[in-house]
């Protein structure tokens, strides 16, 4: 009859796995290093007191910050994250060395504190992103916005932490991970081109939340149109023109295009073309400028230049040009309106008149010379005068 062998499963220690043999050791190791168990474990214990402390001081910072997005509120929030089997490996790693353990529990916590390390890491890292995110778009009033988005940025980051932290752990435990890297690399290539419009609105979205092109309320032109931004969705832009209709539009195609913001203008230029007729006496065309001048000053307005620029077909042009301090669109066009009415006012004072299209008819005679563009006729004789 054969002999019966040993199981041939092989442990962490690279040896044969012997159930009986590995006992035994342990036996020995707890009966031989009994005082230094008890000084690594009260070791480890405080150890773990002190992280459960940082982990309760976190908690307390998250809830005591009156900015529930403060620097202080997100590291405490992470630190909140800390996990109770991170705290104990942690612990037992620290002291692992000091009671000289046997070389499968050895190996055996430094395995198991390598897994918890490296997702604890993950954890923490995605709490501070994520924090850092809603800090940042919260700014200048984007929360609506990133609360839309919130869901999806915190599948996609942890998404992508604990898929790194994956990779690391196989690789700290020998395990050849450029297969697996080679395959997620392909799969995010794949998933990307499927959905790359879906993704461009997105990333064009947190682009607007972050680079702040515009804001929520903010009055912006683009190509022919000037709206108001009512809304940033995740996909797409919705705008109230000034002329009352509703404009949508996809986030990557709007920021393809060359946009001016009308919201935030320390001053707006005004420009007037003013025609005056060729008949205005010199005294009172060269009188223009300053009255224009007056005028602009005497509405509170900043007065740039004014002058006369081109001989048109019918008028002497001039043209004024003032600056708007603080407009917002009504006080834009109010200001037109009266410094226009002031000037139209002022000139009838004057007598001086607005030039309008005209045309002057000369009618020669075969010689060329001009004459009357109607005939010599004789004059009607009333009855009374043929006596």
């Amino acid at each position: 009859m054969a002999d019966k062998t040993d199981a041939t499963i092989t442990g962490l220690d690279g040896r044969p796995l012997n159930l009986r043999r590995d006992w035994d050791l342990l036996t020995n190791w707890i009966s031989d290093h009994a005082i230094q168990i008890l000084i690594a474990v009260g070791a480890a214990v405080i150890i773990y007191l002190l992280l459960a402390a940082l982990r309760s001081f976190g908690t307390r910072i998250k809830g005591k910050s009156g900015d529930h997005l403060g620097l202080s509120n997100v590291l405490g929030r992470a630190f909140a994250r800390t996990t109770q089997f991170f705290m104990v490996m942690v612990s037992a790693r620290l002291v692992a060395g000091y009671a000289d353990p046997p070389a499968a529990l050895y190996k055996t916590i430094v395995f198991l504190f390598t897994i918890a390390a490296v997702f604890q890491a993950a954890i923490w890292l995605r709490e501070v992103i994520l924090g850092l995110i809603e800090r940042k778009a919260s700014e200048d009033g984007h929360a609506d916005t990133l609360s839309n988005a919130m869901a999806l940025i915190r599948v996609l980051v942890t998404v992508t932490l604990f898929a790194i932290a994956s990779v690391v752990v196989l690789d700290n435990l020998g395990v050849n991970v450029t297969g697996l890297v080679a395959g997620l690399g392909i799969g995010g290539i794949a998933i990307g081109l499927a959905a790359q419009g879906i993704f461009s609105d997105l990333f064009a979205a947190l682009s607007i939340i972050f680079d702040k092109p515009f804001r929520r309320g903010e009055i912006i032109t683009y190509d022919q149109t000037t709206a108001r931004v009512d809304r940033i969705g995740l996909k797409s832009t919705r705008l109230r023109a000034v002329t009352g209709e509703k404009k949508v539009i996809s986030n990557a195609n709007l920021l393809q295009k060359e946009i001016t913001s009308l919201q935030r203008l320390t001053q707006r230029r005004v420009s007037f073309a003013i025609g005056v007729i060729y008949q205005t006496p010199e005294e009172k065309a060269d009188a223009i400028p300053g009255m224009l001048k007056e005028i602009v000053e005497k509405e509170g307005h900043l007065f740039v230049n004014a002058g006369l620029v081109s001989f048109g077909a019918s008028s002497l042009d001039f043209e004024l040009n003032f600056d708007v301090p603080d407009p917002d669109r009504h006080d834009y066009f109010q200001s037109r309106h009266r410094v226009g009415l002031a000037i139209w006012k002022r000139f009838n004072a004057e007598g001086i008149e607005f030039a309008y299209p005209t045309q002057t008819s000369f009618t020669a005679a075969p010689d060329g010379t001009a004459i009357m563009p109607y005939p010599d006729v004789q004059p009607v004789m009333r009855v009374d005068d043929r006596t």
